[in-house]
């Protein structure tokens, strides 16, 4: 199963695959594009457009091959892109007035795409949702071709779509077919990299002797993936935090796990492993030994491993942390925020 936008990834075939659109439009945000559009398949960065650059540009080498079948492919979906941010910009002072907002920090999401199964050649589900501040404002139903109304302020465009039957059609035409259509394609053109598997390199990183030991992966590919802390043969679920899995900047993924080993008794460091576990069966395990563990305090020998810990741990930027943030709840809360610094972030 392909798609455009895959959003139950962890718990479906490897034979999945989907397809997102996500636009971004922003007013009054410092240091951010105004309008931003990023194309996914299978949570891998394919395209991308920015109201800076004002082009759109593929952000994979096979994505070029579409230029074999239609020359003017990139430069007539910028020009289209150029028209949306207009849109967009106009869209989010309708959103202003109908919910009686002025001046400040408005971040307008929508995201859309569709879910193909490569197996049967069915169309396994479409997605459109629109979100303004954090919060939902409008979700599509292609089920039963209806749009849902989370907010009382969305229920005019709602009663407005749904009245529009030629805009209905176009809507289930668009994610049963225009979508797949081109979703095959891009799995055509980049199959030997949407299949791909990486393995990561896996670190026990440790700020302090007082703080929890880290288990830290990174560099796997695709993001179907499981980190956990077992003793002996068996799976620990207390005294474990899992972080969220987060993306690098070459599209791989990096996730780790915190074990609390305050009151680990010296000769019980042996029986605990941190276990990588890959879908479809691969996987990586460390034994805990204290002579591998990476600090940023002194070291038996009198060394400092300086900054290792922090390096670890870089994210990869505004755009990649909203993809997360939308994935991560495509029907609930996300906060867009800004830092005392003025750049955008998020918050799940």
């Amino acid at each position: 199963m392909y798609g455009l936008f895959l959003l139950l990834f962890s718990v479906f075939s490897l034979l999945a695959s989907s397809s997102l659109f996500i636009f971004v439009s922003s007013s009054n945000v410092p240091n951010f594009p105004e309008f931003v559009q990023v194309g996914l398949v299978d949570d891998m960065e394919v395209s991308r457009y920015d109201s800076n650059t004002r082009r759109k540009v593929p952000k994979q080498d096979w994505m070029n091959k579409i230029t074999e079948e239609d020359p003017t492919y990139w430069e007539e979906t910028t020009q289209r892109l150029k028209g949306s941010q207009q849109t967009f910009k106009a869209n989010i002072e309708i959103l202003k007035q109908r919910l009686n907002q002025t001046g400040g920090v408005h971040i307008l999401q929508v995201m859309y795409g569709c879910e193909w199964d490569d197996e049967t050649d069915e169309v396994v589900n479409g997605y459109e949702q629109y979100h303004f501040d954090g919060e939902d404002f409008l979700v599509y139903d292609l089920k039963t071709e209806t749009w849902i109304a989370p907010v009382q302020q969305a229920v005019p465009t709602k009663h407005k779509y749904e009245h529009n039957k030629a805009f209905m059609a176009q809507r289930k035409q668009y994610h049963t077919t225009e979508c797949v259509d081109w979703l095959k394609k891009y799995v055509e053109f980049g199959r030997s990299s949407l299949m791909r598997k990486d393995l990561p390199s896996v670190s026990l990183l440790q700020k302090t002797p007082s703080s929890p030991l880290t288990c830290h992966a990174t560099g796997f590919y695709p993001d179907r993936a499981h980190l956990f802390w077992k003793k002996d043969e068996e799976e620990l679920h207390e005294d474990v935090v899992r972080g969220e899995i987060l993306p690098n900047h070459d599209g791989s993924f990096q996730m780790s796990a915190d074990l609390d080993v305050s009151g680990l008794k010296d000769e019980d460091w042996g029986r605990y492993s941190c276990v990588f576990h890959l879908a479809g069966g691969q996987e990586v395990s460390k034994r805990l030994d204290k002579r591998d563990i990476r600090t940023n305090w002194k070291t038996n020998d009198g060394a400092v491993a300086g900054g290792v810990v922090a390096a670890q741990f870089l994210l990869t930027g505004c755009i990649m942390g909203l993809i997360v943030c939308l994935k991560k709840r495509p029907q609930g809360k996300v906060e867009t925020l800004l830092s005392s610094s003025g750049s955008l972030m998020c918050v799940c």
